[in-house]
């Protein structure tokens, strides 16, 4: 399933026999675990701490980083469905697991529907900034800045809702969650902001109305994301804790402004 990349069998170089070098040596050994120790500590800071699954889930982002892109066409038309319609997802919103080298391990996208994923929320910010252009065109207010300043709001949407995101699941107990993680689950919002976008372009009035609804689908996808990563993967806090609701709702009403936000169109 995961590709491993290894010694290609059948090819030998120039024999060499280096004269031995005591101290030389030392120093490689010394400095190459100094910097394992530095990548290691400060990925488990990044991606996450030592849990059952992210010491394997780490290790797999290192050795496996096209795991975020393993999708197919099933994959993304399931997947646009849980996002943009996530009251009619009837299914569990549970990661399905699989041993890998003696571990559990998560299953990637092209096999789990709620595994995280980076294809469509790159996808959708492309799409995003390309209908933004369209916009710009028929207001008649198209420029490269223009372009350029809507690209920025874009990337800082995106990064304001990892913090959101991340901020929660650290107020909570679950901060061990991967980043990357974490990033795909914020950059899903730019689907329900592409689609409105497309709508405004059809009937500018669209906006007032899908704009709302796609806020509460975002927010209803993110709550029960959001719940699975603290309730199934993590495990470290306590279930019915109300202080866990208020944040949720927050992370819920925080979906209107930001959508709001990215959506408007300013030269």
């Amino acid at each position: 399933m995961y590709n491993n990349l290894g010694n290609q069998a059948g090819v030998q170089g120039p024999t060499i026999n280096p004269q031995p070098n005591p101290f030389g040596d030392a120093l490689y050994g010394a400095g190459s675990g100094l910097i394992r120790g530095s990548l290691g500590a400060y990925g488990e800071r990044f991606l996450g701490s030592s849990s059952e699954f992210m010491q394997s889930n780490i290790s797999r982002y290192f050795s496996n980083p096209q795991y975020y892109f393993q999708v197919n066409d099933q994959y993304v038309r399931n997947k646009l469905k849980v996002i943009l319609f996530p009251f009619l997802h009837r299914g569990h919103w549970t990661r399905i697991t699989e041993p890998v080298g003696g571990r559990l391990s998560y299953k990637p996208p092209v096999y789990d529907i709620n595994a995280p994923d980076l294809y469509i929320p790159f996808m959708a910010f492309g799409t995003y900034i390309i209908l933004a252009g369209f916009l710009f065109g028929l207001l008649g207010k198209f420029s490269p800045e223009a372009l350029s300043l809507q690209f920025t709001r874009g990337l800082a949407g995106w990064f304001l809702q990892v913090l959101i995101l991340k901020g929660l699941l650290y107020s909570l107990g679950g901060g061990e969650a991967p980043l990357l993680d974490i990033v795909a689950y914020g950059g899903y919002a730019f689907t329900g902001m592409s689609l409105t976008m497309l709508a405004r372009l059809c009937w500018s009035y669209t906006y007032y109305f899908l704009m709302p609804w796609m806020s509460l689908c975002m927010g209803v996808f993110l709550v029960k994301t959001m719940k699975r990563v603290l309730f199934t993967e993590m495990r470290s806090y306590e279930k019915h804790s109300s202080r866990q609701h208020y944040l949720l709702l927050f992370m819920a009403i925080a979906q209107f402004p930001l959508f709001f936000w990215l959506g408007k169109i300013a030269a």
